[in-house]
């Protein structure tokens, strides 16, 4: 598979093309995807990379870097912030590129994102696996998190699911963390859909959980629409159940979504894929009824 090496925000990244998608992917960080852009516009990053934002932990310094990455939740620290800052393995096979990170000594963990193009243009496969190199079980969920460019708005689908015949149980559910106020302007109830701007103006963050229907999220910015799929399975979720997530701020926004919690055998692996599509959509707005034109 052929690609290309450029510099770009002082990362080094080999950037393939796949189903008329530019993947960039670093060399000396990761697992992670620090670049994403269609091929007719290939400066137009969707990602957003930011090297400066840091958090001390027992380990070192870690630091966002931005791009997409893959945790394991629940959130804890310092687990969850294992430094990535090492150079990784790329295997590619074919038309699969796999990204092997560094073992987690401390977590017991090794991680590993394959890419694979998708069924229809400008789509690609994203597998996210997770390995148990411990001797013993561990229980997590796989964590796909996307830092997205400025600017924008996430988009949750949240449509009605009736879980019973009369219709008189709860079916939906919105899940907020302490910082989280409910009545933040970036969050916007609009029929079926949850919306979450991106505000450079409003410093303080927010983020909000749920368990999406259909089982997508995405996220549209300057006429192009990013949109993450999965498949939703009968198990227990993190974070009173939630598969997907939103978490901004005023510098970025994190698309994320989450496979279920499972126990882990020593040598086993949880697996998580995510579907990636591109597609320009003009007039996007955050209202239900453009929302159902444009989307479907």
């Amino acid at each position: 598979m052929e690609y290309t090496e450029k510099i770009v925000e002082g990362y080094r990244l080999r950037i393939y093309i796949v189903n008329k998608l530019l993947i960039g992917i670093p060399l000396d960080i990761g697992p992670r995807i620090l670049y994403i852009a269609p091929l007719e516009k290939p400066e137009f990053n969707l990602f957003s990379i930011i090297p400066d934002i840091s958090i001390e932990t027992p380990e070192g310094t870690w630091k966002i870097h931005g791009g997409h990455r893959l945790w394991t939740s629940p959130e804890a620290m310092p687990r969850s912030y294992s430094l990535d800052d090492k150079p990784v393995e790329l295997r590619i096979e074919r038309d699969e590129i796999e990204i092997v990170g560094n073992p987690e000594r401390a977590n017991n963990v090794l991680k590993k994102i394959r890419v694979t193009p998708g069924e229809e243009d400008y789509s690609v496969k994203v597998v996210h696996e997770i390995i148990n190199i411990g001797r013993w079980p561990l229980e997590f969920s796989c964590w796909a998190i996307s830092v997205m460019r400025g600017n924008g708005f996430a988009i949750i689908p949240f449509k009605p699911r009736q879980v019973d015949h009369h219709g008189l149980l709860p079916d939906r559910f919105i899940v907020a963390w302490p910082y989280t106020r409910l009545d933040d302007p970036r969050i916007k109830l609009r029929g079926s859909y949850i919306i979450v701007h991106q505000d450079p103006g409003v410093k303080n963050p927010v983020k909000i959980g749920a368990r999406a229907n259909p089982s997508w999220i995405a996220y549209w910015v300057e006429e192009y629409l990013f949109k993450k799929s999965f498949r939703e399975e009968d198990a227990v979720y993190p974070d009173f159940g939630s598969s997907v997530e939103v978490y901004t701020n005023d510098r970025f926004l994190e698309l994320e979504t989450l496979g279920p919690l499972r126990r882990i055998e020593p040598g086993r692996s949880n697996i998580h894929v995510e579907t990636w599509s591109v597609k320009r959509i003009e007039g996007l707005r955050p209202h239900e009824k453009i929302l159902e034109e444009k989307l479907g």
